[in-house]
């Protein structure tokens, strides 16, 4: 446990300077700074993760039904508080959002305490996973803007996540990796992208916001932190599937909001800072439910 809340220190620290940093940088720079995140940083961490290694057919076909399944229960549940939260459908989309997608980079912090083979299964796990909750994401706040149908089937095609993930499964399935001498500035661009995003995460929130839990924020911190891990170590238990996939999908289920949904949020148009506040929320909250949750799982694995 103490391993995992050390890890989460400096994502806050980097919040907190973020919010420090809020007056001194225009607000077209923060905008900027999310559009680089968007087209850029974001898909050199995502396409990384999908590259991982290559998984076999159990592999694609335990972890693709849990981690869609899972992420199918949180889209589900939230749209049935719906009336609970913003009237406008786009910043309400915003925010719904938080209820399925997840948080990369920590995922593979908190995997750490496992076996090395578990981290190649959850590389496995992200890889399936972001291109759903991403074409989920961006179908939502497509609609939300308004958009054609035709319209928002292109901005699904050419989203730089689902762009970016679906390349490095693919190549992954291939088995092809390419040689390092290219790898290596996308490595330092991934590297550039959560740091990047929390500082941004940080400028656009306002702290007192922190405080106002109003019901919609509630559900979608039940939903996203206790709801979905319960449900998923329930159905991992009566099916008696093995530990390693267990523990995998246990992480993923557990994980805080991604803080790109906050980058998605900005550049769709909707409600920037009440999206932060569910991410900073989630995060914090995360930081007492996760540790637990992977205790239970490393007692019983």
């Amino acid at each position: 446990m103490l391993q995992i809340l050390i890890a989460l220190l400096p994502d806050f620290a980097l919040i907190g300077l973020g919010a420090a940093l809020r007056g001194a940088v225009p607000q077209a720079a923060w905008a900027g700074i999310d559009r680089v995140n968007y087209l850029v940083l974001f898909p050199a961490l995502i396409f990384l993760a999908a590259l991982g290694r290559t998984p076999d057919g159990a592999d694609l076909l335990v972890l693709g039904i849990g981690v869609w399944s899972i992420m199918g229960l949180g889209l589900i549940l939230t749209w049935l508080v719906r009336p609970l939260g913003p009237e406008r459908f786009l910043d309400f989309a915003g925010m719904w959002q938080c209820s399925w997608r997840f948080n990369t980079a920590l995922g593979f912090v908190a995997i750490q305490g496992f076996p090395p083979d578990y981290r190649g299964l959850l590389s496995i796990a992200v890889g399936l996973a972001i291109p759903v909750a991403n074409l989920l994401a961006v179908a939502g706040l497509s609609r939300g803007n308004a958009m054609s149908a035709r319209r928002t089937a292109w901005q699904i095609a050419t989203n730089p996540f689902l762009l970016a993930s679906l390349s490095g499964l693919g190549l992954s399935l291939l088995g092809y990796r390419p040689p390092e001498l290219l790898l290596a500035p996308v490595a330092r661009l991934s590297d550039a992208a959560v740091p990047v995003a929390m500082l941004s995460i940080g400028a656009a929130l306002h702290w007192a916001a922190l405080s106002r839990l109003d019901a919609f924020k509630i559900a979608i911190s039940v939903i996203r932190l206790l709801i979905l891990p319960a449900a998923t170590w329930a159905v991992t238990w009566a099916i008696g599937l093995d530990p390693a996939r267990t523990a995998v999908l246990m992480v993923f289920a557990a994980l805080p909001t991604a803080s790109a949904s906050h980058v998605l949020a900005s550049v769709f148009g909707a409600n920037r800072e009440e999206v932060a506040v569910v991410i900073a929320q989630t995060t914090f909250f995360g930081m007492l439910t996760l540790p637990l949750w992977l205790m239970l799982v490393g007692s019983s694995g």
